[in-house]
């Protein structure tokens, strides 16, 4: 199993134009939504908002993977998105996020869901990778670049 099975460049935003975590939450919603609109807007975002007070999904290092589990999504959806000036997300080690994996799941299928996640997490923990992802030029270059180390893990 790949990430690259559960998204494509036109799931991909470059350049985030969002400052808080609300409207980043809202912004990648929208980029979700833009392929999959049979999916409820408001179900989406309040399922990602009741997961952040649990605790922030900004896992340090300038990365968040916000994430929901909601009924009769069928096949996981995955979207990336970029902020080049790195957006307070209350991450754990209180630094601005900047790379944002995006993840919303079947309630059916959580073992799907853990492992897609750590895959995700395994991912962005290349330092390597990360320059690389805040480097790229645009959707097609950053799609590539995850393409190419998802496909080496």
């Amino acid at each position: 199993m790949r990430i690259g099975d559960y998204f494509s460049c036109y799931d991909i935003v470059p350049h985030l134009i969002s400052t808080t975590k609300k409207e980043v939450l809202e912004e990648l919603t929208e980029k979700l939504l833009a392929g999959h609109s049979e999916i409820d807007r408001d179900e989406v975002f309040r399922v990602l908002l009741e997961r952040e007070l649990l605790g922030s999904t900004g896992i340090g290092g300038g990365i968040a993977l916000p994430h929901a589990k909601l009924k009769h999504v069928g096949s996981p959806l995955v979207v990336f998105g970029r902020s080049t000036t790195g957006i307070a997300y209350d991450a754990l080690d209180g630094r601005p996020v900047k790379l944002f994996f995006l993840l919303v799941a079947d309630t059916d299928s959580v073992d799907l869901y853990l492992t897609l996640l750590a895959r995700i997490s395994r991912l962005l923990k290349d330092r390597v990778l990360r320059n690389r992802l805040l480097e790229a030029a645009d959707a097609n270059a950053l799609y590539e670049i995850i393409q190419e180390q998802d496909n080496r893990l």
